[in-house]
């Protein structure tokens, strides 16, 4: 699911970028730092939506380097995958076990246990394509699919879940 949060980040910054355009050198470093990382407890960040001026705290000197620490709060856009939560998903990779998908950045992993029944020995290695007993049913790289997340796992910066077609209303919903 997307939704918008408030979040915190710290930035370093050099002597040499202190001047008339401070502030614009730390919305673009907050949106270059943290666009793309997967947070454990927020999920991905898609976008730094804004970065309000009042925001921005007083930076701290560190004696040593002569750096300045600045806490950053921004806004920004997450996705973050739930349990049970269905999601339309766009199929990159079939192989024997399953398939994957991509839902932005969050790679899902359909086994082949966690399809109808009647695609459960549907693997074609040459198509590499999931069929359907009565050939209705097509599942290849680049169709879209509709699965339900049946859970989700955090690793370093990256967050993957594990999700099935074996329910009503799911499964392929187009073609590629």
């Amino acid at each position: 699911m997307f939704f918008v949060k408030e979040l915190t980040h710290e930035i370093v910054l050099e002597p040499i970028h202190f001047g008339p355009k401070l502030r614009s050198t730390i919305v673009r470093l907050v949106k270059e730092q943290v666009e793309g990382l997967a947070l454990a407890n927020y999920g991905f960040v898609i976008n730094v939506i804004e970065v309000p001026e009042d925001k921005v705290k007083s930076g701290i000197i560190e004696y040593d380097t002569g750096n300045v620490v600045f806490n950053v709060k921004y806004s920004a856009l997450l996705l973050r995958p739930f349990t049970n939560e269905v999601m339309d998903a766009t199929v990159s990779q079939c192989n024997p076990l399953g398939f994957f998908a991509f839902v932005g950045p969050l790679r899902i992993f359909v086994s082949k246990h966690s399809m109808p029944e009647d695609m459960f020995n549907g693997f074609e290695g040459e198509k590499e394509a999931w069929i359907s007993d009565d050939k209705e049913v097509e599942i290849v790289r680049g169709c879209p699919v509709r699965l339900k997340i049946k859970g989700s796992t955090v690793e370093e910066g990256n967050i993957s879940a594990i999700g099935t077609i074996k329910d009503n209303y799911l499964g392929l919903i187009g073609e590629p």
